[in-house]
């Protein structure tokens, strides 16, 4: 379903590869799923709508517009997800530990404030936490890793995983590969996740297409919560 917008990043053996051994169709999702919203707070989007180098300027993580459109669209989901009763579980790091980035941290931009720096941890307002929502602090990449998520999941009977959030390539990616050892059922929302260079993003994509996860589109998810609400809805008045 977003094979349009990751072919001009493969090659062209990427692309014979492709015809020869690419996913052909779906792998599906479960009955009980959860919808996962990885790392979406400000330090990554900036505290105003900016154009990527210019919000850079103060927020060295951000990744402009392009954070801010995903946003929007996990919004949507967001709301739907809700309205149709489905676990929503927020997942940010920790703050306070020793940072799993292997780079040198520079120094903090001018006019980068402690206040700044305290607001840049928060989950944005567009889809921030209500009562009832499980929040998650990981101390590193995955949701999974050294956190109470799989112990939740499993209380919770889900079977499968929506995941939103950034950066694809990163802590995205990390989680959907936990997600997939064990042995969920994910789907990458392609509209919803969002990275700071274009071709990791799009490779990320078509790599965890491959292997571990759905990518599907933001009408194909919110098409599959509705239906799942649908479902429980048909049951409780049986």
């Amino acid at each position: 379903m977003f094979e349009a917008q990751w072919e001009p990043f493969l090659t062209e053996r990427d692309k014979e590869h492709d015809k020869l051994w690419g996913k052909r169709e779906l792998a599906g999702l479960g009955e009980k799923p959860a919808l996962l919203l990885i790392d979406i707070y400000y330090s990554v989007l900036g505290l105003k709508r900016e154009p990527l180098f210019e919000s850079m300027k103060l927020w060295p993580g951000s990744t402009g517009l392009e954070g801010w459109e995903a946003v929007d669209r996990t919004a949507e989901l967001l709301a739907v997800a809700r309205s149709n009763n489905i676990p929503v579980i927020h997942v940010k790091g920790m703050q306070g530990i020793s940072p799993w980035v292997r780079r040198k941290r520079s120094a903090p931009p001018a006019g980068m404030t402690p206040e700044l720096m305290k607001k840049g941890t928060e989950i944005v307002h567009e889809v921030a936490p209500i009562a009832g929502e499980l929040v998650i602090e990981k101390s590193a990449p995955s949701a999974f890793h050294g956190t109470p998520l799989l112990f939740q999941l499993i209380s919770l009977g889900i079977d499968s995983l929506i995941v939103c959030g950034e950066t694809t390539s990163g802590c995205v990616r990390a989680s959907v590969v936990d997600g997939a050892t064990y042995r969920y059922k994910v789907g990458v929302v392609g509209d919803c996740v969002f990275d700071r260079t274009q071709s990791s993003h799009y490779l990320n994509l078509y790599d965890m297409h491959q292997k571990y996860a759905d990518v599907v589109n933001l009408a194909y998810a919110k098409q599959y919560l509705e239906q799942v609400g649908a479902s429980k809805k048909q049951v409780v008045n049986q």
